[in-house]
């Protein structure tokens, strides 16, 4: 017979929906990363609409692309989060610097360490919701 506490069958849930959550999140990141990759012409003329030279496009996709594995790894997500929020502030400022509406990279920075939170209980752990 099996037993299950309370707490067990919270945390596999918890665990479960943050695995869901970051692999959403994961497969969001790198539509966008292939979508830059596959539309190079595309990705350096919005650099320059946004002000920087056409030829970062590619280091700064290849950066957003470390990011995400960081991320998708288990053994290096809470650094792969923490880089992907470095990343996400980056390109609020640059929305912020080209008057567009900027919330978009912030919400998906919340959702990031949402994803994370419910998956990682040491971040739970060092950054407890309750008392």
């Amino acid at each position: 017979m099996q037993t299950a506490t309370p707490t067990t069958s919270a945390a596999k849930k918890m665990l479960w929906a943050g695995r869901i959550i970051s692999g959403l999140v994961v497969a969001l990141l790198l539509t966008g990363f292939l979508f830059g990759l596959l539309n190079q012409a595309e990705s350096q003329k919005q650099m320059v609409r946004l002000g920087y030279p056409a030829n970062v496009a590619m280091p700064i996709s290849i950066v957003f692309l470390v990011c995400i594995l960081l991320y998708a790894v288990p053994r290096t997500a809470i650094f792969g989060a923490v880089m992907l929020t470095a990343y996400l502030g980056g390109a609020t400022a640059t929305h912020v610097r080209a008057g567009e509406p900027f919330f978009i990279p912030i919400i998906v920075g919340v959702v990031v360490w949402v994803g994370i939170y419910l998956r990682e209980e040491r971040l739970r752990a060092l950054a407890p919701l309750r008392r």
